[in-house]
């Protein structure tokens, strides 16, 4: 155990010497979050909110031209479960209901008028900007009525939509991207090592080769869980980004998924026989699973046919396995396909490199 330790210290300081290495496993991830986060965390002031109106009244009309004459605002008429319902989706940000008998309760002043608001409180800006929006539109109506209590009176209603925000998206994508390269590019010192001969070398030391190996990946996985501090330390600090799921749930994707990329690594590395050609074929990897996975935009959005490769790679199943248990993401498939998959890729990949692997 003691071995398995200090090879793993030796691991890290190499590792920690090693700036380009330290740059695309760190940094790299860490500018797209940053990039990406602050162009469209933002989002501008556009938005579109469902207005139901159930009254049908003078007040009630009143009350929609408040809104409609809102710079930026733009309202959508429907029925109210038709709105909810469109809401989910994300093609509306809230949902504005006014019910029966508004009109006669805004004329009677005996008690505020209703007005029904549908938010997502796990959309905290647009939930934030609805709020201050109905308030300040409310605030008016209600000062019309000059002397008196508040006439109209808003009550929030919570809605769990499927509709996230890019940076939302983004945060598990790039999570799951920087696991995939942790493992990807073992490949590259370990050929570097054979080629040099110092896996020869060790070898004819009492060290085991589970040693090696061990070392190995346990530094993979203390580099993966400081990469999940810094990705998401980043995305909830800076872009407000609201972790909903279980975080065992997320420890035991994260370690599986790093898992299945290292023994990937391990592939790469039992057939190159050179670090240029061990540098050339994790390239031929990497930029498949990222471009093709979902990590940037949704698999639905792509064509049938990179659709049909989407669901061969183990990424695909990573990023969306994570995007469902960190923020609660529409799913491309069950949570429990995620985990299955990632679990073959772990074990053919793992069968593969114990097959072919070569120390010399």
């Amino acid at each position: 155990m003691d071995a398995l330790l200090l090879l793993t210290v030796a691991n890290i300081k190499s590792f920690v010497r090693d700036r380009a290495a330290l740059f695309w496993t760190l940094a790299f991830p860490l500018i797209f979050v940053i990039l990406f986060g602050s162009i469209f965390s933002g989002g501008g002031n556009d938005r579109s909110i469902g207005f139901a109106d159930l009254d049908g009244t003078p007040a009630s009309g009143q009350l929609k031209s408040a809104f409609g004459g809102i710079d930026g605002l733009t309202l959508v008429d429907g029925d109210e479960a038709d709105l909810v319902a469109r809401m989910g989706t994300g093609e509306v940000a809230a949902v504005i209901v006014v019910p029966q008998g508004y009109g006669e309760a805004v004329s009677a002043k005996a008690a505020p008028a209703m007005v029904t608001v549908y938010t997502d409180p796990s959309q905290s800006q647009a939930d934030s900007a609805t709020r201050q929006l109905v308030g300040f539109v409310l605030s008016a109506v209600n000062q019309a009525v000059s002397g008196q209590p508040p006439a109209v009176a808003p009550a929030f209603e919570s809605v769990q939509t499927n509709d996230l925000s890019f940076i939302s998206y983004l945060v598990p994508s790039i999570l799951g991207m920087s696991l995939m390269q942790v493992g990807v590019f073992a490949a590259i010192p370990l050929v570097a090592d054979r080629q040099k001969l110092i896996l020869k070398r060790l070898q004819a030391t009492p060290l085991r080769r589970w040693q090696l190996v061990g070392s190995n990946v346990l530094m993979r996985l203390l580099i993966a869980v400081l990469q999940t501090v810094i990705i998401v330390g980043v995305g909830t600090l800076l872009y407000d980004v609201q972790i909903s799921g279980s975080w065992p749930l997320i420890g035991a994707l994260i370690l599986l998924g790093s898992l299945a990329f290292i023994a990937l690594g391990y592939v790469i590395a039992s057939f190159a026989s050179t670090e240029d050609a061990a540098n050339g074929m994790t390239s031929a990897v990497q930029f498949p699973l990222m471009f093709l996975s979902g990590t940037f935009f949704p698999i639905d959005a792509m064509p049938d046919a990179l659709k049909t490769v989407a669901r061969l790679l183990p990424l695909t199943y990573l990023g969306d396995g994570l995007r469902q248990v960190m923020v609660d993401g529409t799913p491309f498939v069950p949570l429990w396909v995620c985990f299955a998959v990632l679990a073959a890729w772990l074990v053919v990949c793992f069968g593969i490199a114990a097959r072919f692997f070569k120390w010399q």
